[in-house]
């Protein structure tokens, strides 16, 4: 019981509220910021979603176009209009024809058609997996600032009552407990944390 009661002393009482009250700021100043974390990752990746989206469908009417002229040139007679048909062609069918004259409408030329929709669209995938992860981290914050103010009103009740109640002891640990299970909560969120500064 004599240890308990040494949890009671005002000076451990003084700077355990000292301590959970700048944890339980630090935290609740941290969960704000991974929410806007997340809100700006998402944006960057509708962003990049919308852009992928429409790269996506302009290389569409690009390959229609490519069709029409190669169709055009594969038509045609006259040496004049094969001239023109050619020189129309997008930089992917020239290079297309070049590799495999054969089939140049293969699943290459789709491929580079469509490398920066893919590319757009990975970058999209990115954000929208760090939005998720700072959407986690803001509910991981939140119940660590939960259990911070906990442990923090359990040391205030503490301090409020008489040094030799068995109770101001109780609430002495309790506060203790909660906080250190709170600090197993938050140093497991360290990494994220402080790679938002």
């Amino acid at each position: 019981m004599k240890l308990l009661r040494f949890f009671g002393k005002e000076l451990i009482l003084g700077s355990l509220i000292a301590i959970l009250s700048i944890m339980t700021a630090l935290v609740s100043w941290q969960g704000p910021i991974a929410d806007s974390k997340q809100n700006e990752n998402e944006i960057l990746g509708m962003q990049n979603l919308n852009d992928g989206n429409a790269e996506y469908l302009s290389a569409n009417q690009f390959i229609v176009y490519d069709f029409s002229m190669y169709d055009g040139w594969y038509t045609t007679e006259d040496e004049a209009k094969a001239a023109y048909y050619e020189e129309s062609y997008s930089e992917q069918l020239q290079a297309a024809i070049e590799s495999n004259p054969e089939d140049p409408f293969n699943q290459d030329h789709y491929d580079a058609m469509y490398t920066e929709a893919y590319d757009l669209w990975d970058v999209s995938d990115t954000g929208f997996e760090q939005a998720s992860q700072y959407d986690t981290l803001g509910d991981e914050l939140q119940k660590v600032m939960l259990l911070m103010a906990l442990a923090l009103a359990f040391a205030a009740w503490a301090s409020l009552l008489k040094e030799d109640s068995n109770l101001r002891s109780l609430f002495a640990v309790a506060s203790i407990l909660v906080f250190l299970f709170g600090l197993t909560q938050y140093i497991p969120l360290l990494p994220l944390v402080l790679s938002m500064a």
